[in-house]
């Protein structure tokens, strides 16, 4: 309404504070319908979005599901087992003579005059010993064996006039034989007192402890003033000598093996502690039994040692040829154990995963021989996983891509 009309009708024109007029209420109207449809059309279009980003995130979260899905493998091939190989079995190095050095006769150790790494030859003194006992009775007994012998001169001499008066009838043929008995006995004690006399001339030779062979000493457990008993038995050793060539290498083989060894047949020995070097050896024994406790062989190998690298007691690795029991080989984390046996999970043409029960013929450890249940073009899958299961949809992957790859 205008201004006359309100003037007409006595109602007063709307003034704001500072005196001018209000609009008219239509356009007021007319405003608010415009603001509300806008509101309105901003909440749909902000529905609408969202809406529109659900559906986009349901489409991605299921595309990544089936993508997670999906099982990549690595596969590998069967390959053939050429028997030409080696395996390699722990051995222990022992000089080719070896010998703790006793005494045998009881005293003080009076000097020594080798030393822990001396080499020495065969008779070369060691040690001396002061032993007064035996200097004692070995003086005993040559004054016996003196005594003795007068005792003997005088039987003798006895026995030979008794013999002269027999001639003339002067004694009896008796008294003749006791003449002869005693001189008779006075030889065997003679010999007697021979024979103890020599024993400890012999007992008092062992105060020189001497070496039985050439070889080094690989121990020294006694000192000056120690007092040695004689013996084995509660004594300690010594000395103990070896002999550190040739070496002498022992090898408990195990009975899967032991028909693949034979005495004079060559071996490669390898240390540890000496990288890129080999030795070569030859089997010269070989235990004619399998132990039953350990069902090892236990085989002698001889290694020329020339200068010295080895040494006697180290721990070594022997390369003993081996001979396939089978056709085909995989690698041992191929494998899988499960309660019905041994299988080993293979892919077929459409993907599916096949669990095959397979006879192993030989564990050589990174590798296992297969007797029966795969074929050589079988793809085998490396590393599976404890939960996959027969009929399972794999996809192999290749090699190269980001995380791909056999193990």
């Amino acid at each position: 309404m205008t201004e006359k009309t309100h003037a007409s009708l006595a109602i007063p024109a709307r003034e704001t504070e500072d005196g001018h007029a209000l609009p008219p209420r239509h356009r007021e109207w007319k405003r608010a319908k415009i603001t509300l449809w806008i509101v309105l059309a901003l909440l749909a279009v902000g529905a609408l979005r969202t809406v529109i980003a659900n559906v986009m995130e349901s489409r991605s979260i299921a595309e990544t599901t089936k993508q997670n899905a999906v099982q990549y493998v690595h596969v590998v091939s069967p390959t053939r087992a050429d028997g030409g190989g080696h395996t390699l079995l722990p051995g222990t190095l022992r000089g080719s003579v070896e010998s703790p050095i006793y005494a045998r006769a009881t005293g003080y150790l009076l000097h020594w005059y080798v030393d822990i790494g001396a080499r020495v030859k065969q008779g070369q003194l060691l040690a001396d010993l002061d032993t007064p006992e035996i200097d004692q009775e070995l003086a005993q007994a040559l004054a016996q064996r003196q005594q003795t012998s007068a005792s003997l001169g005088l039987a003798k001499s006895s026995l030979e006039r008794w013999q002269q008066l027999r001639q003339r009838d002067a004694v009896s043929q008796q008294e003749l034989d006791e003449r002869q008995s005693t001189y008779t006995q006075g030889l065997a004690n003679l010999a007697a007192a021979d024979a103890n006399v020599q024993r400890l001339r012999q007992l008092e030779s062992f105060k020189r402890i001497v070496a039985p062979f050439a070889g080094v000493v690989t121990q020294r457990n006694v000192d000056v003033g120690d007092l040695i008993d004689a013996g084995s038995g509660t004594s300690r050793a010594l000395f103990a000598l070896a002999q550190s060539d040739p070496l002498r290498v022992y090898v408990q083989l195990p009975q899967a093996y032991a028909q693949n060894v034979s005495i004079g047949q060559n071996v490669v020995v390898t240390q540890a502690e000496l990288p890129g070097q080999q030795f070569h050896g030859t089997i010269t024994h070989m235990s004619g039994a399998i132990d039953v406790p350990t069902r090892s062989l236990q085989v002698e190998v001889t290694l020329p040692n020339p200068d010295d690298t080895l040494r006697p007691g180290a721990y070594v690795q022997v390369a003993v040829p081996t001979v396939a029991h089978a056709q085909l080989m995989v690698p041992g984390n191929t494998l899988l154990f499960r309660a019905e046996g041994p299988r080993l999970a293979v892919v077929d043409a459409k993907g599916n995963v096949q669990l095959r029960k397979i006879v192993i013929a030989r564990d050589l450890g990174q590798s296992l021989e297969i007797e029966s249940g795969i074929e050589a073009g079988d793809k085998v899958i490396i590393n599976p996983s404890d939960s996959i299961a027969d009929g399972d949809h794999v996809q192999i992957a290749h090699p190269g891509k980001d995380g791909e790859g056999a193990s």
